[in-house]
């Protein structure tokens, strides 16, 4: 009997939406690379765009942001706490998913711009989720969206931190909010390249 339950279309159809959901979940093969990741996954290239038309920016600056936060992780969370090594007692915060967001922030989020549907570990909410906080970033604090190094910043701090000047005295956190800049920069020259390539319909990729 469960032999031939394997052999079923419905058992086959299970399978096969398995396979896909596992490949729409799993971290690009190539994420240092801007035009690989959108030729790999393209429903991540439609959400990028979709969510800069949304709310004006390049779609490179929340991309580094998120590699830097989850490098792609769907599921990605703070590293589990020990006390004495050995007993584990909960997670530095509450941060899940592509962007890393706390379950508070979130609630905003999905209050103000998302939709009760909206999901941490949905890419597509992510990034919209990215774009949306960098417009608040933009209103509150002045900051361009094309500034990666003080999206970062506002990003990990908080807008209020930000404002505040929370940051000055963590000199690891500026390291870390120049590389998200320098990714970037790196994310846009590639993206020049293979832009008109990726808006293209199906035939032009193909072929160019």
């Amino acid at each position: 009997m469960p032999g031939q339950f394997l052999k079923t279309p419905r058992f086959i159809l299970w399978v096969s939406f398995s396979l896909l959901m596992t490949g729409c979940a799993s971290p690009p093969a190539k994420p240092n690379n801007i035009c690989d990741i959108f030729t790999e996954k393209r429903s991540w290239y439609k959400a990028a765009r979709s969510a800069s038309k949304r709310w004006g920016g390049p779609v490179t600056v929340p991309m580094a942001i998120i590699y830097q936060e989850s490098k792609f992780q769907h599921d990605a969370k703070p590293p589990m706490r020990y006390f004495l090594w050995i007993i584990p007692y909960g997670r530095a915060s509450s941060a899940y998913g592509y962007a890393q967001v706390k379950t508070g922030t979130w609630a905003d989020y999905k209050k103000d711009a998302g939709s009760m549907f909206s999901d941490r570990d949905d890419f597509s909410d992510a990034i919209d989720f990215v774009f949306w906080y960098m417009n608040i970033s933009q209103r509150r604090n002045g900051v361009s969206k094309w500034d990666g190094y003080n999206q970062y910043l506002n990003y990990h701090e908080g807008h209020g931190g930000y404002a505040r000047g929370s940051y000055n005295n963590k000199t690891w956190l500026k390291r870390v909010a120049r590389k998200v800049e320098q990714r970037s920069k790196i994310y846009s020259a590639q993206y020049n390249t293979c832009k008109e390539r990726l808006e293209g319909g199906w035939l032009r990729r193909l072929f160019f």
